[in-house]
């Protein structure tokens, strides 16, 4: 371990902001908790369904605003990718080569994933699996790669984008929700925010990596004044509190993003952008980066295989213990669930240890071993008078 950390440590380039690294890594764990937290597998009468806690036990609705990181990720994304279309310019790289590169990057891992599950689905139906229960494990899988088609869109769209201050696609998320929540307009106008609503944190992200909001006051400003909108919007414009979806729920703030969702998001933006100076002090540690850097290069092989992990943990606890077990195939109705479910989280994380070994390669692009293999994800350049006020 004590080489791996070294190894790390003499890979990284002197200039790259850790701090961003630290903050992609978080928002993709905050996902991968939120989920094993928030979704179960109930099995009942031979099948096996999806469920939420947050349905039937409204008090764990804080967990959705601490683990909905996304936030946060797509800051991060605009922050780095107008980062590296200014700098493939001033090269002369051409736009196809720039943005192909970039894609390629983020769906190779992907192709895996949807291979083996093809795979994994046709073989579960030959062997008599019962189709919803095959349609709810496939669901639970490829439901969460919508995300991955925003962000590649946004990404392709950086040079068009990189530039439009965040304050025209909230404009564009405010107008929509006012039409479809205050005037009865068509639900399907809400697709609109698909873009618009993520559009916010990307484009925030790219004016940080144009120098803006340098300053304390105004990150403080961005947390305290989404904090205050998102509550405001949730207490008197109906909007739920939950900043995920919830089954049978009248309005779900993710799908698509609504405006107490976007508010929310900048209020996350404003926090993690104060904690850059902090997490840059702590980074200094070699050990402390070298989680980090670990964490970031394999980013969307845990973000991929997460929920792939629960399900065989899920389904092999159920034919072993050859019935439902607590916190794993019961319904989540009660605080017992919650404690039981706890207590799985560790052995999910093993099996996802055991997902990200065999397919980290995809997104490392067949690399294996060695340090260098471990620091490969571009990073915003650190701006040394930046730090220093950070």
């Amino acid at each position: 371990m004590t080489g791996l950390v070294e190894r790390i440590e003499a890979v990284t380039p002197p200039g790259r902001d850790r701090a961003v690294d630290a903050l992609r890594a978080l928002a993709i764990l905050g996902v991968v908790g939120g989920h094993w937290l928030v979704t179960a597998l109930v099995a009942d009468s031979g099948t096996v369904r999806g469920a939420s806690p947050l349905a039937h036990l409204p008090e764990l609705i804080p967990v959705s605003w601490v683990f909905q990181t996304l936030a946060v990720f797509f800051l991060v994304g605009g922050q780095v990718a107008a980062g590296s279309w200014a700098s493939a310019r001033k090269r002369g790289v051409p736009y196809g080569q720039w943005v192909g590169g970039r894609l390629a990057r983020l769906f190779r891992p992907v192709a895996a994933v949807l291979v083996v599950w093809a795979l994994a689905a046709a073989a579960m139906l030959v062997a008599g699996v019962g189709e919803p229960t095959v349609r709810a494990l496939a669901k639970l899988v490829w439901s969460p790669l919508w995300f991955l088609l925003v962000f590649a869109a946004l990404t392709a769209l950086t040079p068009l984008v990189a530039r439009l201050h965040p304050l025209w696609p909230l404009v564009v998320v405010l107008h929509v929700d006012l039409v479809r929540f205050g005037l009865g307009g068509p639900r399907e106008l809400g697709w609109i925010n698909v873009v618009a609503g993520w559009l916010v944190p990307y484009c925030l992200g790219a004016l940080v990596a144009r120098g803006g909001l340098r300053g304390r006051p105004g990150r403080w400003a961005l947390l305290l004044g989404g904090a205050v909108a998102a509550t405001a919007l949730v207490r008197w414009a109906g909007y739920p509190a939950s900043m995920v979806g919830v089954p049978g729920g009248r309005i779900s703030n993710l799908d698509p993003p609504s405006l107490a969702a976007a508010a929310f998001g900048l209020a996350q933006c404003g926090a993690a952008l104060l904690l850059l100076g902090p997490l840059r002090r702590v980074l200094r540690a070699p050990a402390a980066w070298a989680g980090v850097a670990v964490v970031n290069v394999s980013a969307m092989t845990v973000f991929l295989w997460h929920q792939t992990a629960m399900i065989i943990v899920t389904a092999s606890a159920l034919l072993l213990a050859g019935g439902p077990l607590p916190g794993l195939h019961t319904v989540p109705d009660d605080a017992g669930w919650v404690t039981a479910r706890l207590l799985w989280l560790p052995v999910f994380a093993l099996a996802l240890l055991g997902c990200w070994a065999a397919f980290r390669g995809y997104e490392q692009g067949g690399r294996r071993g060695g340090g260098g293999s471990l620091v490969v994800r571009e990073s915003a350049p650190e701006r040394k008078g930046e730090a220093r006020r950070a």
